[in-house]
């Protein structure tokens, strides 16, 4: 046995002490061989999805390895929850700098474990290189929805109530915070408040849990990445509609709310900055009540912030006197 372990390269070592434990799924091979095998559940669409991490672009080089992992993974678990698919695994491709350790890839597969195993959600296999340049790591993840029920961006129609779960522009603030601490003293944030906002921004909470209930009562849904004003526009171009929404009806937590109250052009901010996570959806009218039901009862909020109307991929915001706010930046863009 020892020598046939010397036999092994070294990313063979690497993959065999760190991720092929994770690859629990039969149709993962134990990473032995080139690809996985996966079989939807019968009369079921496999949906397919993939976000990747840069490290200096999306979290910082010092952020907890641990939460590196949960926020690779969570990003695309949103993707599947707002397209009504339910998780089957991922492929992992790690683009790994030299100073990358043993204890850094501990931690890191530590997190993975963890969400793998709270979603229900196994490795199936992936890829390892070295890289001169920063930490870069790419997730494919895979899902399953009933055949025929994906939820798309392009289904709003004139009339539809345009939801969002949760609270916008947390993520935002904890970005704003972990750079500049001192900015919670300004804004006049508790201890409680400023670890809310960081958490925020560190573990993104993928809303998983209405999957089956988006299929049953909405038109179309995405996850807002990119923050609300910006990812509603998009859905409004896919569905060749407009809509109109009302700030004042925005979803804030405490936190964002207090931020807000010692700083009111954090707005903009709390509107565009993006990596929120929650889902946004248009909702017919008649299926309003029973889609808010059924979320809370899954523990989740459901918030409607304004309507769908005629017009041609606009998204207006209109401020607490009907004027309509213009923005500098209105969603987060690596170009």
């Amino acid at each position: 046995m020892a020598k046939m372990a010397s036999r092994l390269s070294g990313e063979e070592r690497l993959i065999a002490r760190y991720f092929r434990p994770l690859a629990k799924h039969p149709g993962a091979f134990g990473l032995l061989d080139d690809a996985a095998a996966v079989v939807p559940p019968k009369g079921c669409d496999l949906v397919l999805t993939t976000d990747g991490l840069i490290s200096g672009v999306h979290f910082f080089p010092d952020d907890p390895a641990q939460t590196v992992a949960k926020k690779a993974l969570r990003v695309n678990l949103s993707d599947l929850a707002a397209k009504g698919a339910a998780p089957l695994g991922f492929l992992l491709a790690l683009a790994l700098p030299r100073n990358i350790n043993a204890s850094w890839l501990k931690r890191f597969t530590r997190g993975l474990k963890e969400d793998a195993a709270a979603f229900v959600f196994p490795l199936l296999g992936g890829d390892t290189d070295r890289t001169p340049g920063p930490l870069s790591i790419s997730v494919v993840a895979v899902g399953a929805v009933p055949h025929g029920q994906i939820i798309r961006r392009s289904g709003a129609r004139i009339g539809h109530a345009v939801v969002v779960t949760g609270s916008v522009g947390d993520s935002a603030l904890g970005l704003m915070l972990r750079r500049a601490p001192g900015l919670a003293k300004r804004w006049g944030l508790s201890s409680r408040h400023r670890e809310y906002l960081t958490d925020r921004y560190l573990l993104p909470q993928p809303r998983t849990a209405i999957a089956a209930v988006l299929r049953r009562h909405a038109a179309a849904s995405m996850d807002i990445s990119d923050g609300l004003v910006g990812d509603l526009t998009k859905l409004c171009r896919a569905s060749k509609v407009a809509a109109e929404i009302e700030i004042e009806r925005v979803p804030l937590s405490d936190a964002a709310r207090a931020a807000l109250g010692n700083e009111p052009s954090l707005m903009e901010t709390l509107l565009t900055g993006g990596d929120d996570y929650e889902v946004l959806a248009a909702i017919p009218g008649t299926e309003l009540a029973a889609f808010r039901r059924a979320a809370l009862k899954r523990g989740i909020a459901a918030t409607q912030i304004g309507k769908v109307v005629a017009g041609a991929g606009k998204a207006r915001f209109m401020d607490t006197r009907k004027t309509q706010m213009a923005f500098a930046r209105p969603a987060y863009s690596h170009f």
